[in-house]
């Protein structure tokens, strides 16, 4: 919701996920500090945070300008389709009924997604194939972090830190191939004014996502996240209806994956 109103005073969403990534660093900087415990086994971290922010944050900022947030927000909503097929495929989890259930209600919920008519003029095609691009970095960032945090000790704190830290410095790298030495920082300025409330709100996130991967299993963690697809259906139907233009589809599409979802963190 936020990045909806960023985008409204600045268009460059390539620059915008740099300062987003920027304004995060504050919260889990703070967090990082207050519960000051440094392990040098952090270095996977920085890995895993190349993959989520790092390019999965460009990604969603271009889907959300290109898509609208309400429906970025529903096909992220899809990560635990993607977050369970890597956990059977790479961690050998065993496959369940009501996890093949799941999956087909996300699948539907994508469809119901597709085949909408009532759509933003402002609407681009692929804004959603951005934003499940950005879903599929997660979930596997999602199961990396998981399962460093049950072989390793590190404060969630310093992993998110580590994390974001990274996904910047990925950022950055990108801004400079695409846009010279200056990409980073050429009219950085008025950008970060609009996207800094963005990356405060998404860095406390994160610093509360990595405390509950500490304590529970990405079966249980991602499917909850994925309630922020019905939580910004609901924002957008309230205060982004005329810009929006929250159509039937997209409640049943959001109900199916948020419900696929629920039902795979339940029987995985």
């Amino acid at each position: 919701m936020t990045l909806t109103f960023a985008l409204r005073r600045s268009q460059d969403a390539e620059l915008g996920a740099f300062a987003t990534v920027l304004a995060a660093l504050v919260p889990v900087g703070v967090g990082a500090l207050i519960r000051f415990d440094w392990s040098w086994h952090v270095w996977p971290y920085l890995l895993a945070g190349l993959l989520a922010p790092g390019a999965s944050q460009v990604l969603y900022v271009v889907a959300v300008r290109e898509a609208g947030a309400s429906r970025t927000a529903l096909v992220v909503g899809a990560a635990p389709l993607v977050s369970v097929t890597i956990a059977l495929a790479a961690f050998g989890e065993p496959a369940k009924a009501p996890l093949v259930f799941g999956a087909v209600l996300i699948v539907l919920g994508g469809i119901a997604l597709v085949r909408e008519r009532v759509r933003p003029e402002t609407f681009r095609g692929v804004g959603l194939v951005l934003g499940f691009g950005s879903a599929a970095f997660f979930a596997t960032r999602d199961n990396v972090v998981r399962h460093l945090a049950t072989q390793e000790h590190v404060s969630p704190e310093l992993a998110a830190a580590a994390t974001i830290v990274a996904g910047g410095t990925l950022t950055a790298a990108y801004l400079i191939a695409r846009r010279g030495p200056a990409g980073p920082v050429r009219g950085l300025g008025p950008v970060f004014a609009a996207f800094a409330p963005s990356g405060l709100v998404w860095g406390l996130s994160y610093v509360f996502l990595f405390e509950a991967f500490e304590r529970g299993r990405v079966s249980v963690v991602s499917p909850l996240v994925a309630v922020e697809s019905l939580v910004g259906i609901v924002l957008s139907a309230v205060i982004l209806r005329r810009t929006e233009l929250v159509s039937r589809d997209l409640w049943i599409g959001a109900a199916l994956i948020v419900g696929g979802g629920a039902l795979i963190g339940a029987f995985r």
